[in-house]
């Protein structure tokens, strides 16, 4: 993905926010980003989406009203829902929300790792059973983690 494939760029402190639009009526995807510039909106949609995301970045119990387009398996889509009932500066182990889907942990990381709206549905509230961070890079991208603790921490401010 090069910043050219993005409608928007917002800057966060240490990292960044791609916002990717399925044409005029869904946010089809909010992706982490190495450090960065803004980058203005290419259309209204993602404009908004980029205020919102700002919007939360100031105050953490903003919240969001965007137009998500439908993604995932049902499964993973029942785990984005249970995340999203998570309350701002409160977590839940993997386990917990395991529990409450009745199934497994390692099934809920997975649905966290292929969320496709980080901060709208909030899987960095969803950490490990011993205190860790969890699975929260899977891909590989080391800066993920960093970026986990600082939501974390804004959320407690």
């Amino acid at each position: 993905m090069t910043t050219q494939d993005y409608a928007a760029i917002v800057a966060a402190p240490g990292f960044a926010l791609g916002i990717r639009c399925a044409g005029a009526d869904w946010i089809e995807a909010i992706e982490f980003l190495p450090p960065q510039a803004a980058r203005a909106a290419r259309t209204p949609l993602a404009g908004e989406a980029a205020r919102q995301l700002a919007a939360w970045l100031d105050d953490p119990d903003f919240a969001f009203g965007l137009p998500l387009k439908p993604s995932g398996t049902a499964f993973q889509r029942r785990v984005w829902a249970q995340i999203a009932t998570i309350p701002c500066g409160e977590t839940r182990t993997y386990g917990d929300v395991a529990r409450a889907l009745h199934n497994a942990p390692r099934a809920v990381g997975q649905a966290c790792g292929a969320n496709p709206f980080p901060l709208v549905v909030p899987c960095h509230r969803v950490v490990a059973a011993n205190g860790g961070l969890g699975g929260f890079d899977r891909h590989g991208r080391g800066f993920l983690l960093d970026i986990k603790r600082w939501l974390l921490a804004h959320e407690q401010r």
